[in-house]
């Protein structure tokens, strides 16, 4: 178990994260959530826990969050959600959203994740407790006792076992108190249009194909869907009297699913026996609605939505979606995105090496190609990313594309694309001219580049109208090729090409040349003529300006043989000849690719371009 978060009280009343600052992003927690979650935040966060806020004071001081934590009871609406400026999520401690516009949330770039497993084994054992407690009828015999009544013979119910108990809802809640039910004897009939009948069989349920068949045999029926346009009093009067009369219904899930005052009607005229219920349309119900009439119904076995009221279940959800909080905050993914693909944890392990590199790939892009010039080589270009190997195979690829979008803005953007999530990238990539489309490649040998080394290889492709401020410096040493290239050529295509190995990622390939460099920190990559001095002019440079070389590489030309060669640091100021098949011959273009450590000044770049036959230097900073 996780350390209990330490607050401390403000003078409003509320209570904050011991180590305030000002700095640091802020998360809104104004309902009761599980400590042991929140600790999780406060090492990196303000947490401000802020009980009782009325939806006026909610609008006025969400300006300043950056993550809002809740749990049913907050209206999260679209005028908070827009007012909300700096919201990057909006976590539900639970499992239902209803009280969340998740639309506005979308339509705003902020991300909803619930907890949909946190309280499962809380929800199940309350439904069965609910199931015993109104065969039972212990709520009226407690009641009683409790009022100096002794009164057995008005009090006799039924067995649970041999019963037959429907189940709307083959969920994890639904198949949980599934197995429960089946445990104490009964039989277990369910409706799910979307239950694995191999799952189901395994389980010991029967499977019927529609309600008309459920609602006659069932002695029991217990609902487990979410409130859905569909879902929405889905019970009325017309299907409760198709009940048999000594029946008995069940509500753990979300109050709607059953019309209230048709459930009023059916329990007052006989059509059913009794229910037990947790949840309801209004919570508390109102005085005078259906709600409290049921709530107060003697056939009635009523609890204040406790369905994940136990200390595990609260732990759970909280642990839960403060990590997903924790993650999207820092730029990671969620496993949980109400309005995004849910990302199972063994997809979120395969993708989030490929993240990383995609994210790398759009911000080498962009400081190398684009020089990191806002709207320069990036709005207006359409970009292909290219999926080969495994990777192919994975559907939900959401989070790559945000990555890509990321990485492509990070060097441009004031927010450094710590702004951009799986919700909102498409907006984003569309405010700002960006194109994307990705593509799938099984079939290796129909993609261009063959994957033989690799497992999964991503290409980042770029084409669009060049740009005439990232053209190089005129060398005298132009190619040939070059010269006889058509003047009113106004396209051009550049690639980037990267791998995963275990943990690590590398760029395979940059624009034409075949490189293996791990990108990250401080690098320099040099366009120049490959020609024997290059390397002990470029570490005389850096050397005389006090920048250290901690690795460097040169990348030939993709269709040279053995194109890439590594240099250890040490050698990087011999003037040795280092050659890729090209002799020295300024015709042959190679790239000099450096990882270095110290300040990299424009002085530094202004020296290092002075060189006869260096045609561009870009600083790539990752």
């Amino acid at each position: 178990m996780a350390p209990s978060a330490i607050t401390t009280e403000l003078t409003n009343g509320s209570s904050v994260g011991a180590t305030l600052s000002d700095n640091r992003p802020r998360i809104l927690v104004p309902e009761k959530v599980s400590a042991e979650g929140l600790a999780l935040l406060q090492e990196l966060y303000n947490v401000d826990t802020r009980k009782g806020l009325t939806a006026d004071e909610l609008i006025n001081i969400i300006p300043a969050y950056q993550g809002l934590i809740v749990r049913s009871e907050t209206k999260v609406t679209a005028a908070v959600l827009a007012a909300g400026q700096k919201l990057r999520v909006v976590a539900r401690a639970g499992v239902g959203v209803d009280n969340i516009d998740v639309d506005a949330a979308t339509g705003n770039g902020i991300i909803v994740v619930n907890s949909p497993s946190g309280n499962i084994v809380a929800a199940a054992e309350h439904t069965v407790a609910l199931l015993l407690a109104v065969a039972r009828n212990v709520g009226r015999a407690d009641a009683t006792l409790k009022a100096g009544l002794w009164e057995r013979s008005k009090l006799v119910g039924v067995e649970v076992g041999r019963k037959t108990l429907g189940i709307i809802g083959l969920g994890k809640v639904g198949m949980k108190v599934a197995r429960m039910a089946i445990g104490l004897g009964m039989r277990v009939t369910a409706l799910d249009p979307y239950a694995s009948p191999d799952m189901a069989r395994q389980a010991g349920v029967q499977l019927v194909p529609a309600l008309a068949d459920l609602l006659p045999v069932v002695d029991f029926l217990t609902i487990h869907t979410p409130l859905l346009a569909s879902t929405l009093n889905l019970l009325g009067e017309p299907e409760l009297q198709r009940m048999k009369p000594t029946a008995r219904v069940l509500n753990v899930a979300r109050g709607g699913v059953y019309n209230e005052d048709a459930l009023l009607k059916a329990l007052d005229e006989g059509w059913i026996a009794g229910a037990g219920l947790d949840v309801f349309t209004a919570e508390p119900p109102k005085p005078g609605s259906a709600a409290a009439r049921l709530a107060a119904h003697p056939k009635v076995v009523s609890t204040p939505h406790l369905g994940a009221s136990t200390v595990e279940a609260q732990e759970n959800v909280s642990m839960d979606v403060c990590t997903q909080v924790l993650e999207i905050l820092r730029g990671g993914l969620p496993t949980a995105a109400v309005n995004a693909p849910l990302i199972l944890p063994e997809e979120y392990r395969r993708l989030q090496p490929y993240v990383r590199l995609i994210e790398r790939m759009g911000s080498l892009y962009t400081q190398h190609f684009a020089g990191g010039r806002a709207g320069g080589m990036i709005g207006g270009r359409r970009f292909e990313l290219v999926y080969r190997g495994e990777l192919a195979g994975i559907s939900n690829t959401r989070p790559l594309f945000a990555a890509l979008v990321k990485g492509l803005v990070s060097s441009i953007s004031d927010a450094g694309g710590r702004d951009v999530n799986i919700v909102n990238a498409t907006i984003i990539a569309r405010e700002r001219g960006i194109a994307i489309d990705e593509k799938h490649v099984r079939d290796d040998a129909a993609g261009g580049s063959v994957v033989t080394t690799y497992a999964s290889l991503v290409t980042l492709r770029s084409r669009g109208p060049k740009d005439p401020e990232a053209t190089p410096p005129s060398s005298p040493a132009a190619q040939p090729e070059q010269q006889q290239q058509p003047q009113h050529q106004a396209e051009e295509e550049q690639v980037i090409e990267g791998y995963v190995s275990g943990k690590a990622i590398f760029i395979s390939k940059l624009d034409r040349f075949a490189a293996n460099f791990h990108p990250a920190g401080t690098l320099l990559i040099l366009h120049n003529y490959d020609e024997p001095g290059k390397i002990g002019y470029v570490g005389g440079v850096l050397g005389g300006h006090g920048v250290n070389i901690s690795f460097m590489q040169v990348a030939g030309l993709n269709d040279a043989a053995a194109a890439v060669a590594a240099v250890p640091a040490a050698a990087a100021v011999d003037d040795g000849p280092l050659l890729l098949g090209g002799g020295g011959h300024k015709a042959r273009e190679a790239l000099m690719i450096l990882g270095v450590d110290g300040e990299v000044t424009q002085d530094v770049l202004d020296d290092l371009r002075k060189a006869e036959g260096i045609l561009d230097v870009s600083l790539v900073k990752l």
